[in-house]
């Protein structure tokens, strides 16, 4: 057998396997986040993506009005300045809880979901700014929902033009590459993830 034809059937088989992998998160991711809407119709919990003051001054206001629920700030503006303005709003700090791993919009989600999974959250409203929320949403759909975590999604009003499609893309193949490897493929992005407002 010629090489290229070797070749060509090396790429086959790895597109075969792509597309069998999407086609079965594509059955099962759906039937995982309906279950979870069914056994936890309201958000249990607040997951905020850091990207400005503006975000968690809105998250704090947001969670005095709902002071069942923990927030969750995922990496964002430093610990002093957080705890500030949630102190500001009168949130307890056993209430609020800063998590500094996410290095970027996928981390966000895939240092979590273990987490809530252990804690039994199965939905959360998700806080982020309203050009953003798109491709949040989206990545949500794929690490939280084979997490079987659901979202409600909360927008930050702001003056930023939408993002991208092309990193919704982007984030959304390396969603699947974490559900299927458990690496989030982090180091090969580019520094351009910056979700400041």
């Amino acid at each position: 057998m010629k090489p290229t034809k070797t070749k060509h059937r090396r790429i086959l088989i790895i597109v075969a396997i792509a597309i069998a992998i999407l086609l079965l998160l594509s059955s099962i991711i759906p039937i995982k986040l309906a279950i979870a809407y069914a056994q936890a119709p309201q958000p249990q919990a607040i997951l905020v993506l850091g990207g400005g003051r503006g975000r968690e001054q809105f998250a704090a206001q947001f969670a005095k009005n709902h002071p069942d629920l923990d927030l969750w700030l995922s990496s964002g503006i430093n610990d002093e300045e957080a705890q500030t303005i949630f102190e500001r709003a009168e949130i307890p700090e056993q209430r609020i809880h800063l998590d500094r791993r996410a290095t970027d919009t996928v981390t966000n989600f895939t240092t979590l979901a273990d987490d809530f999974n252990s804690l039994k959250i199965q939905h959360t409203y998700l806080i982020t700014g309203d050009f953003h929320m798109p491709r949040a949403k989206a990545i949500a759909a794929f690490v939280f929902g084979s997490r079987g975590i659901a979202v409600t999604p909360i927008t930050v009003p702001t003056t930023n033009p939408p993002e991208s499609w092309l990193r919704t893309v982007r984030d959304c193949g390396r969603s699947v590459l974490w559900i299927t490897t458990g690496h989030s493929g982090a180091s090969l992005r580019p520094d351009e993830d910056s979700e400041a407002e």
